[in-house]
């Protein structure tokens, strides 16, 4: 007997060598190496989701809108990971998931303002006054080298489906321009793609409404793939969740680690109400847009809850990471009820904004039996950081990327251990024009380098600086009494701007390229 249950053993041990040979070896084929037990990932993407627009208060207080929204889920994702007070994307939706696809600062791919018509600039920049705006690459990310006014990349989830994922893509896409691979998310790598297309914003919530799907003029739109709901009384989150499930299902039965990117379409306009919790904030007095703003985040928060229940149910939870973030800041210039530019306080501004309003984000992750539950780090983290970390917690290394990867990990800020480059400096370029005018929007590069930022603003070279720590509201403008800082500071953003070859605009009038932000004759105007 005791032979028999030998043989059996040295059978199991010999199987499962070559199980995991076999996984090294077809990653090492595809120019990577894979490391350990492979968990599961979801990257929980909000779109326009600011810092404020949850239970969840991200500051040192609460604050009256940590009082107005319900996300119950979020406050027990914070309960059970991290939460990061200082994370950052950029102001508008597709320079972030370009940085986040490929691990890259947005001076450097140049997808800098947001896409949808091959070869075109958006009409707000063609029409510009006084600025004259540069090609950048309007046509987004592509797997080839052969598109152009697009940035060629290898991007994340073709490392991970390499790597053995089970790669899964559901909601809102955007990473390239109609007519152009990137248009479908599966042909970056994701194995499925679920409701993802070009287009930033769904035509509509509703599935009574086919998702906008049907109305003329409105094609471009109109949510795809979902017809399975049309004429059903459901909200798009609601769909995009149970489609998610279903996928992540499939991934299980085929035994193999999953990367569920879960890209709401919520909360971007338009605004529409999520009848299941509307009603609570029409009777609490709410204004009305406010109020269907405030069920569209319930609903996103249910998502994240039906998200962590199914792998609670499922025994996945203790082998699956969670990252939640939000793209850019939250909506605050227009379409919201109530004063404009205040939906962020105690930040300045929102959504298209230089501002912290703008570009700070709320993030949770959660990694079982790594990141100690109910933990809390101030350290800064960009967008392009979720690239390698991702890697890095797939256990992906090594790998083959055609593009230079600006982004670091934080898989060691997560583990609460030491942490190199403390000193890091954090970038922001938009040479673009967003559309409406509000505080800190418009064509602008940022540094952002211990507890200072400094924004230099394209159109008059114009420049502001600002102590984070001491004035998170960006109230008090330093750039006159800190004159050496500024100049530091702009010197390091202008070299980093040249290191990368970033664009910028020129003038109208003379038709010279706006100057460096750390120009003589930009920086002798600061008296």
């Amino acid at each position: 007997m005791n032979t028999i249950y030998k043989v059996i053993s040295v059978v199991v041990i010999c199987f499962t060598i070559f199980s995991c040979k076999q996984k090294e070896t077809k990653a090492e084929e595809q120019g990577n190496t894979v490391v350990n037990e492979q968990p599961n990932i979801v990257l929980f993407l909000v779109d326009d989701m600011g810092w404020q627009d949850t239970s969840v208060p991200f500051w040192t207080e609460k604050t009256p809108f940590n009082e107005r929204y319900i996300t119950p889920n979020m406050e027990r994702l914070a309960r059970e990971g991290m939460k990061f007070t200082q994370a950052y994307a950029t102001s508008v939706c597709s320079p972030t998931r370009v940085s986040l696809m490929t691990g890259m600062n947005a001076a450097r791919h140049r997808v800098t303002n947001w896409t949808l018509k091959k070869d075109m600039l958006q009409p707000m920049e063609a029409n510009h006054k006084k600025l004259k705006f540069p090609r950048w690459n309007v046509n987004g990310m592509s797997p080839t080298p052969d598109i152009e006014n697009a940035v060629y990349v290898t991007p994340l989830p073709k490392l991970l489906q390499d790597a053995g994922y089970f790669t899964i893509h559901t909601g809102k896409a955007h990473f390239g321009a109609i007519g152009t691979p990137a248009e479908d998310p599966k042909n970056i790598g994701f194995d499925v793609n679920i409701a993802g297309h070009a287009a930033g914003a769904p035509e509509s919530y509703l599935g009574i409404e086919n998702f906008g799907n049907g109305k003329k003029g409105k094609e471009v739109w109109a949510v795809p793939g979902l017809e399975k709901y049309h004429g059903k009384d459901i909200f798009l989150t609601e769909a995009l969740t149970k489609e998610a499930i279903l996928a992540v299902d499939s991934a299980v039965v085929a035994k193999k680690p999953f990367f569920l990117y879960m890209a709401h379409y919520a909360v971007h306009t338009p605004l529409y109400a999520d009848n299941r919790f509307e009603k609570k904030y029409l009777d609490a007095g709410l204004d009305p847009k406010e109020a269907k703003y405030a069920s569209m985040v319930e609903g996103m928060d249910k998502s994240l809850g039906d998200i962590m229940d199914y792998l609670e149910k499922n025994n996945l939870d203790e082998n699956t990471v969670i990252l939640f973030m939000s793209d850019n800041g939250g909506l605050s210039v227009h379409a919201r009820g109530g004063e404009p530019n205040t939906h962020n306080k105690p930040l300045n501004s929102g959504k298209g904004s230089a501002y912290e309003g703008g570009i700070r984000e709320p993030m949770l992750v959660k990694w079982p039996n790594k990141v100690k539950p109910n933990t809390v780090t101030d350290k800064q983290v960009i967008i392009e950081d979720f690239y390698p970390t991702i890697l890095d917690l797939a256990g992906v290394e090594n790998y083959n990327a055609v593009q230079k990867i600006d982004g670091l990990s934080f898989k060691d800020v997560l583990k609460g251990e030491s942490v190199k480059n403390t000193d890091r400096a954090l970038f922001w370029h938009y040479p673009n024009e967003w559309g409406p005018s509000g505080p800190g929007i418009g064509a602008s590069s940022t540094i952002r380098k211990g507890d200072w930022k400094l924004i230099y603003y394209h159109l008059d070279s114009r420049f502001e600086l600002f102590n984070i720590a001491e004035d998170i509201g960006e109230t008090t403008n330093l750039a006159r009494s800190e004159k050496e800082r500024l100049k530091a500071l702009a010197e390091e953003l202008g070299s980093y701007l040249r290191s990368v070859d970033a664009q910028m605009p020129s003038n109208k009038e003379t038709d010279k390229q706006v100057p460096w932000p750390d120009a003589e004759i930009v920086i002798n105007q600061i008296k």
